[in-house]
């Protein structure tokens, strides 16, 4: 397969962000923060009114997008910024772009967006392919 700068990534979408996953990956990261599990904290906290996604699974779902665009590659870098927050039940989309080729390292530019409020994450990755 052949690639170009400026070729678009197929995206990754997550029509509904489960606070039930949540719970499970509270329990693989070893990250008890009621946030991600209660949503009266919360509300108590001026933070919304769903739970809120843990960090890590919103990186995951960018991987998830770059190794699909990719198969067999291995992501060599990453880097991500955090903008805002992901809650139960959002809808989340992650598109990409092919910022840069050199040899067998592609680099991407990403963001992460929910619905009706934009971006919640974005950075650049390189993956050997």
């Amino acid at each position: 397969m052949s690639h170009a700068v400026g070729d678009m990534l197929p995206p990754f979408t997550i029509e509904s962000v489960s606070p039930h996953a949540m719970q499970q990956w509270a329990v693989f990261l070893a990250d008890p923060n009621p946030i991600h599990l209660d949503v009266e904290v919360v509300k108590a906290k001026g933070l919304g009114d769903r739970v809120i996604n843990q960090g890590p699974i919103n990186v995951a779902y960018m991987m998830n997008m770059l190794m699909r665009a990719f198969p067999g590659g291995r992501i060599k870098a990453m880097d991500s910024r955090f903008l805002d927050n992901v809650y139960g039940g959002d809808r989340a989309v992650v598109t990409g772009k092919i910022a840069a080729i050199e040899g067998n390292a592609v680099t991407c530019e990403f963001s992460l967006d929910v619905d009706g409020r934009g971006t919640v994450n974005s950075g650049t990755a390189t993956v050997e392919i």
